[in-house]
């Protein structure tokens, strides 16, 4: 007994800890075998509907019923099941005293019926139903009661309709194999299984069923075991996994892969572009059937994990340059509108001025292409835009036009301001910035070694006269010294300090003050 325990114990805990659930609402047809314990219900028996009261076992003889069975699965609610039995329907034949027996009754049955299986609920590993169906039966006695029943002796063989009725549950137990419980009644229009017609008294026989069977199932086309939205025998076409709704990987499942995105199911990167198809559609937006969603030439992974730019714009610093000319033709900054920071977007260096976008000073002249652009409408191509022999930068510091020639000349006796030459308060010495506005002086002596020049030093009115002077004085010995320690021959140099005395504007406000304190360069023969 408690070996039959143990093996009842592990059949249950394999049955519901079976992963395979989806057999039980994907199949196509089943057939199986199915066998019945009968309890006969006639004027004799008192199991079912007569006699509850007064039930006993004394009338029972062994009944059964062995049915095969062929099932098609009409929806995954609905079975369409044919049954065929052979089973033996027997038992006592008394009334109220067991002693006074009138022998026995057993009929041959052979039931031939159409069953609908109705099993609405989903549930994992193991589906519940109840079924309702007709049919015809065969009956032969081969053992009658004997005549002393009294009553109406009936017919021994014949045919008569039948009508199963039940509930049940299936259980997985492999891919291919289910078992089968249940419990039922069939129920016959005859009187004659028991070979005896009481008169009023009378009930038609019929019998309690409860049965064990074995289905094997084989899978519908129709069938989606993995959930992902496709059939068993698309996925056989599409070459995916029906166990695995997902058979790449990368987060979507095939169905909707294959029917909404278009993507490749056995391929996470569809596109080839180094991101996932998942990845394109949920995070990144971008079109996982095309490697470059924004047409810039570069692909979507290379934006995104290598560039850090915007995969669904062509141009991602707004600069007019898509990123894929900036980053491979132009080698610019796509992330940055200028990236020399000169003041011109890297797309109009590139478009408009044909300057390069990766040198502030294209023609290496001391002016930024911005300044020569915006600012001054110098050539940022050429360092000497009026091609009059004094770069553009000269001209501009030393107060003369880059775009005329015929200044480029220094004309005697008429001062140049060279603007950008600064001391700190009260000293003498030139400043790192005011070297760069004196280049342009080297260079003009440089260029033009014949001609003699003087620098003069200027200041505002603060301060007494002898002071200021004296100041500018120093002021105008600094330039020269520092023009001579460049190469130039110190007799071609003159220093003269003005002081106060030859304001460019008045004194009234420090910006004229500043205006004033001023260092002149002029050409004396």
């Amino acid at each position: 007994m408690k070996k039959a325990l143990h093996t009842i114990l592990i059949l249950f805990l394999v049955i519901f800890t079976n992963p395979l659930n989806a057999q039980l609402k994907d199949w196509g047809t089943k057939v199986g075998i199915r066998g019945n314990l009968l309890f006969p219900e006639n004027e004799f028996a008192n199991l079912g509907f007569s006699g509850l009261n007064n039930f006993s076992f004394d009338w029972y003889k062994f009944s059964y019923l062995t049915e095969v069975y062929f099932g098609i699965n009409a929806s995954r609610v609905l079975e369409l099941q044919l049954t065929i039995g052979y089973g033996k329907y027997s038992g006592k034949a008394y009334f109220d005293d067991p002693e006074v027996s009138y022998g026995e009754y057993r009929s041959t049955i052979i039931p031939v019926d159409l069953r609908f299986r109705i099993s609405p609920w989903e549930i994992k590993n193991w589906n519940p139903y109840f079924y309702i169906g007709g049919g015809l039966m065969s009956f032969d006695l081969s053992i009658n009661p004997s005549d002393e029943l009294g009553g109406e002796l009936t017919e021994d063989a014949g045919w008569t309709g039948i009508f199963p009725v039940g509930i049940g549950t299936e259980l997985v137990l492999s891919k291919n194999f289910l078992l089968d419980f249940s419990v039922g009644w069939g129920f016959s229009t005859t009187f004659d299984l028991d070979d005896y017609n009481g008169g009023e008294e009378n009930i038609r026989d019929f019998y309690f069923n409860t049965g064990l069977g074995l289905s094997m199932i084989s899978e519908s086309c129709m069938s989606d075991r993995d959930n992902d939205g496709i059939t068993r025998c698309d996925e056989e076409k599409f070459g995916t996994d029906p166990e695995n709704p997902d058979t790449d990987g990368e987060g979507l499942n095939d169905g909707d892969e294959i029917f909404i995105y278009q993507t490749n199911p056995l391929k996470a990167d569809s596109d080839d572009d180094s991101l996932s198809d998942y990845d394109e559609i949920m995070k990144y937006g971008t079109n996982p059937l095309i490697s470059d969603t924004d047409s810039d030439s570069l692909n979507d992974g290379e934006e995104v994990i290598s560039l850090k730019t915007d995969p669904l714009k062509a141009d991602s610093d707004d600069d007019d340059l898509t990123d894929g000319d900036e980053v491979l033709i132009h080698k610019s900054n796509p992330l940055r509108a200028d990236t020399d920071g000169d003041g011109l977007s890297d797309g109009g260096e590139v478009l408009d001025h044909k300057t390069d976008p990766l040198n502030a000073d294209t023609d290496g002249d001391g002016l930024s292409d911005s300044e020569e652009v915006l600012n001054y409408k110098t050539n940022p191509l050429e360092i000497d835009t009026d091609s009059g022999t004094v770069d553009d930068f000269i001209e501009i510091n030393r107060g003369t036009n880059p775009l005329d020639p015929v200044d480029d000349i220094i004309q005697i006796n008429v001062p140049i301001v060279l603007t950008g030459i600064t001391f700190d308060t009260g000293k003498d010495e030139i400043t790192p910035e005011s070297e760069i506005v004196l280049q342009g002086a080297l260079k003009t002596l440089e260029t033009h070694s014949d001609i003699f020049v003087e620098i003069s030093g200027h200041t505002d009115d603060v301060g007494s006269e002898s002071n200021n002077i004296r100041l500018s004085q120093k002021r105008a010995d600094s330039v020269r010294n520092w023009l001579i320690a460049q190469g130039i021959d110190p007799d071609r140099i003159i220093a003269k300090g003005f002081g106060e005395a030859i304001p460019r504007v008045p004194n009234d406000s420090p910006k004229n003050r500043r205006l004033n304190r001023r260092i002149e360069f002029k050409r004396i023969r």
